[in-house]
């Protein structure tokens, strides 16, 4: 039985799912989009929201703990200085997933994620 426990496996051990996860947040942070699979994109919003709503308050615990997720210090430097500072209004709801065609090699459902 599965309940209460969160999260996809997405068929990798856990520190290869993890590293996945803070790559696709880092270069959804420095690219402000990324295509990726459906699965892998739902599972990197819920990752990318709760950094990005650390990048709304610059103080040094929050910048901390955004490096502790995003390995990428460019990415930590543009959060702080430009995303952040953008949706310092906005209560939320800071990514976009656009469904896009199934990729042509094994047809696995293709999503893009994109910063609003």
């Amino acid at each position: 039985m599965r309940h209460r426990v969160a999260g996809r496996k997405l068929g990798r051990r856990s520190e290869h799912r993890e590293a996945l996860m803070n790559n696709l947040v880092s270069q959804l942070l420095r690219y402000e989009r990324v295509t990726t699979t459906e699965a892998k994109a739902r599972e990197v919003r819920a990752l990318a929201e709760k950094v990005i709503s650390k990048g709304r308050d610059a103080t040094l615990h929050n910048r901390r703990q955004a490096l502790s997720v995003v390995p990428d210090k460019h990415a930590v430097e543009r959060l702080f200085n430009e995303i952040g500072p953008r949706y310092a209004d906005r209560p939320g709801g800071y990514t976009r997933m656009v469904k896009l065609m199934p990729r042509k090699g094994d047809a696995a459902p293709m999503a893009l994620l994109e910063l609003v």
